[in-house]
């Protein structure tokens, strides 16, 4: 690759970097607004928020994973390597940890105004969104070592820790939408 497309690739991307800085900034700007000015239709925007924050952090989630698998596979130094340690970053710190962060301040809100944090179901869901936070930790992990040219882990290891998130996903709507508990 030459210099001239690498510095256009960090350009463009750190105004990617910045414009979804903006929109996050902005989001929760209007989230604070609504809950102080408390609309009546407060709740349901909110868990609108919530929902879409989930969508995009589950999304993250779910290709991470399948791009360590590919990531794994390349070789160190090579041009795809480097070009998925870039996909890797911004696909986490662009997308995935926000997206995390709004999903447990709306959520954890969502929680407390609207169940006042009771129900076995509710906690069961809190412990299930823990797990996922543990599991978007070790991707973290994983992504540091990854850009270290570190690969401690085969292709097939990604491959089964990219259904840990399915899993959890699965379970988390169960007790959301069908409250067994």
């Amino acid at each position: 690759m030459t210099d001239d497309l690498k510095q256009t690739d960090t350009r463009i991307g750190g105004k990617a970097a910045s414009r979804a800085r903006m929109v996050l900034l902005t989001m929760c700007v209007v989230v604070v607004a609504l809950m102080v000015w408390n609309p009546p239709a407060l709740y349901l925007w909110l868990k609108a928020v919530h929902v879409i924050a989930v969508i995009s952090w589950m999304a993250g989630m779910l290709y991470l994973p399948r791009l360590f698998v590919y990531h794994s596979d390349t070789p160190v130094g090579s041009e795809t390597s480097e070009t998925l340690k870039v996909m890797e970053a911004r696909l986490y710190k662009v997308i995935i940890t926000p997206a995390m962060s709004i999903t447990w301040i709306v959520g954890l809100w969502l929680a407390w105004d609207g169940f006042g944090f009771s129900g076995v179901w509710l906690w069961l869901k809190i412990a299930a969104v823990l797990a996922l936070s543990a599991v978007h930790g070790y991707f973290g992990g994983a992504l540091r070592r990854f850009a270290n040219d570190h690969r401690d882990k085969p292709a097939r290891h990604w491959r089964m820790i990219n259904e840990v998130p399915t899993v959890l996903m699965v379970f988390i709507v169960v007790m959301v939408i069908v409250k067994p508990f």
